[in-house]
């Protein structure tokens, strides 16, 4: 009876991929996965992604890792058949043994090759990262069959991230500026073309439609300076002459602009920063830390937020380039002051509704989903940007903060900031709820 017992229980470690001595701490480790999404962030700075592109990538790479992480853990699900479209995902071979931690960081890696530029530094690193693996004293049939599945998710996702419309979306018309005071219009010092007008067609993971949280219109406008519309204008301008420290500090720490162009006399040149989806993922890695999440937990958080943020930024710029509405530097210069400058660089798109406040309302909802409210946590996202780490009491104190930094930041209007919030919230609400990842969603914050 005893040998039973002892033979059932080593079986049952193998198959969880959990086997004694290095092998043991070397796939346990989450920190494989962190440093993969991590990686693949590193990337998406490099190759200047805009944040809606940055967002599919997530959602698509997290997707893939998910899908090949959650046969570590018995009471995950598929999302097969709840994202639009996603159907039949490959499944390991019944009897035989994985190493799905692996499995998931090939997944991650081979999705992200797909979509990112860089693909040379991705091959560096996933290089090193599976000699790891191999050398850790798994055996080879174990290491071989895990690679295998993981890339064989990572072909499946990646098919089916080829019929969102996407790739149809890339030869599609720029958008076309309309010269009347009320629309968006190309601000300096780049004076860059609109990004993304057509995101709204992409395919949606989770809502029903790009439109499904449309929120009200915005503010009517008006140059008249006795209109709300100019009050608002005025609004920006009065805070961005009085910044506090702190103000500037919180505006700064939430800027998240993938491309800012420096203009130094007669020379111009970019600076590259991390998106505002990226900074969320971040957050992600965070928290995971924070409460000792494993690997397959730790996926399990990164495609919630990321499903999250995909469908927040389709939804943002599906209101963005319906309202098209004129930017605070653009009206104050016409109407207030010609010489004022916003403290952030006015980023090339339309101002209503604020994309930082919308997916940092679907973001915090979904973490919170996952780990609870009131979680404390230090982000330390800006720091390897020059940037002090900020303290929080929760994800949604953290999503409020975000929001409101783009008042002080000179880009939005408070309506952008306040509405975005909600509206991001709804619909982190919605994924929350409809997305199972978990046969009770009730459940999801009390896992281990």
């Amino acid at each position: 009876m005893i040998k039973k017992i002892v033979t059932a229980a080593v079986f049952t470690l193998l198959m969880c991929c959990k086997p004694a001595g290095d092998f043991k701490s070397k796939i346990e480790d989450p920190e494989h996965l962190h440093q993969t999404i991590k990686k693949v962030t590193d990337i998406i700075v490099h190759d200047i992604f805009s944040p809606p592109v940055a967002s599919r990538i997530y959602a698509y790479v997290s997707v893939a890792t998910y899908e090949a992480a959650r046969h570590q853990d018995s009471t995950l699900l598929s999302l097969e058949g709840q994202l639009h479209g996603l159907a039949d995902v490959p499944q390991p071979e019944k009897g035989k043994v994985y190493c799905f931690p692996l499995a998931s960081v090939q997944a991650a890696l081979k999705m992200a090759r797909v979509l990112i530029f860089s693909e040379d530094e991705l091959d560096k690193y996933s290089q090193q990262l599976l000699a790891e693996y191999q050398h850790s004293g798994m055996p080879e049939d174990v290491y071989q069959r895990s690679v295998e599945f993981g890339t064989a998710v990572a072909e499946h996702v990646a098919k089916w991230s080829t019929k969102d419309n996407y790739k149809q979306s890339r030869s599609f018309p720029k958008y076309s500026i309309d010269q009347k005071d009320s629309t968006w219009k190309p601000t300096p010092p780049a004076y860059m073309d609109a990004v993304e007008p057509h995101w709204r067609k992409i395919r949606t993971f989770v809502i029903d439609s790009a439109s499904q949280f449309r929120p009200a219109s915005p503010p009517p406008f008006s140059t008249d300076k006795r209109s709300h519309f100019y009050a608002l204008a005025l609004q920006v301008y009065d805070v961005g002459k009085s910044l506090t420290p702190e103000q500037q500090e919180i505006a700064r720490f939430w800027d998240c602009n993938p491309f800012v162009m420096n203009v130094k006399g007669h020379v111009m040149f970019a600076t590259k920063k991390i998106s505002p989806g990226g900074h969320w993922m971040n957050i992600v890695r965070v928290a995971c830390r924070t409460s000792n999440a494993n690997a397959a937990r730790a996926a399990e958080a990164y495609v919630r937020v990321a499903l999250s943020l995909a469908d927040g930024f389709i939804a943002c710029w599906d209101e963005k380039y319906r309202s098209q509405l004129v930017r605070p530097e653009t009206f104050i210069n016409q109407h207030i002051d010609e010489n004022w400058v916003p403290l952030l660089q006015t980023p090339p798109f339309p101002e209503y509704i604020s994309g930082h406040s919308v997916i940092s309302g679907a973001a915090a909802q979904a973490l919170t989903g996952v780990f609870g409210d009131n979680f404390q946590f230090t982000d330390s996202t800006e720091t390897e940007f020059g940037l002090t780490a900020r303290r929080f009491k929760s994800f949604a104190a953290a999503a409020d903060e975000a929001a409101i930094s783009r008042l002080y930041g000179g880009i939005h209007y408070l309506p952008a900031c306040d509405t975005g919030l909600v509206m991001g919230r709804n619909l982190g609400v919605y994924i929350t709820n409809t997305l199972r990842t978990r046969e009770s969603n009730l459940s999801l914050n009390q896992q281990p």
